[in-house]
């Protein structure tokens, strides 16, 4: 069988394909699989410093192999918490929040149902202003389940959400761009991620993966835990090597050299 997700990481960027393109990467028992092995192949990746997450072919993901589940069963137990507080289908879309760089997603084509949840996964969501986009899972007569309401919650405001829920009707990327969706539109997604990525790989790596704890934190913590865990990831930045470093190159006017392993 084919690879269903590819990496390649080159300079600490790892560039994550769905590849599955004569389906659009419609997600497949498989599928599913492949997508947990990859969060956790670049979870264990101490070099790390920035993820894309892209799909190859006509679109980036068109949700659900509905056909392919159907003919052979998900084999899925949605009870079971088998990554952390998720299930499965849940952990490869909410798997990107829990790496600790940051994850972009450049998408196109179509991110529909399931697609759209794991695109909800990244911490930046870059699409082309053609993009179609779809809560689509009620038109299955089913619900978003693959972590769309903890990954939206704060992103998109609750009423576009409710409507879009219950209709299933498709979207633009201009709208989800309005709604908080989407990021930015670019007409290269891909290669605007891949540049984005390029200068997050170029900052401090400790400073990022602190960043990116912070911004874990903000959105459930309570205030005093929020002030506590900023004052304490700065005190182990400040007066770091590689701290040290990022000041020194900026003064310089020059690249900082940081540690390649983190």
């Amino acid at each position: 069988m084919d690879p269903r997700v590819t990496i390649a990481v080159a300079e600490g960027v790892a560039d994550v394909r769905l590849s599955r393109a004569d389906k659009m990467n419609a997600i497949d028992p498989a599928m599913f699989a492949a997508l947990a092995d990859a969060i956790d192949r670049l979870a264990a990746m101490a070099e790390l410093r920035c993820v894309v997450l892209s799909g190859e072919g006509r679109g980036f993901c068109a949700g659900l192999d509905m056909a392919a589940i159907a003919a052979g069963g998900s084999g899925l137990d949605l009870a079971a918490r088998s990554h952390g507080p998720a299930n499965l289908p849940q952990h490869v879309a909410w798997g990107w929040r829990t790496l600790a760089v940051p994850v972009i997603a450049a998408v196109h084509g179509v991110a529909l149902g399931g697609g759209l949840q794991i695109v909800g996964g990244a911490d930046i969501r870059i699409a082309h202003p053609g993009t179609r986009l779809a809560v689509r899972e009620l038109h299955w007569g089913i619900v978003p389940d693959m972590a769309g309401y903890a990954l939206w919650r704060g992103l998109v405001r609750d009423d576009h959400l409710r409507e879009l829920t219950y209709s299933a009707r498709e979207f633009t990327a201009a709208e989800g761009l309005a709604m908080g969706f989407v990021t930015r539109l670019a007409d290269d997604p891909r290669a605007e991620a891949m540049a984005l990525a390029r200068t997050i790989a170029g900052r401090s790596p400790a400073a990022i993966r602190a960043a990116k704890r912070l911004h874990g934190l903000a959105g459930d913590a309570g205030v005093e835990a929020i002030l506590a865990a900023e004052s304490a990831e700065q005190i182990a930045l400040l007066g770091s090597a590689e701290q040290r470093e990022q000041v020194r190159a900026n003064l310089e006017g020059r690249p900082p050299a940081f540690s390649p392993a983190r």
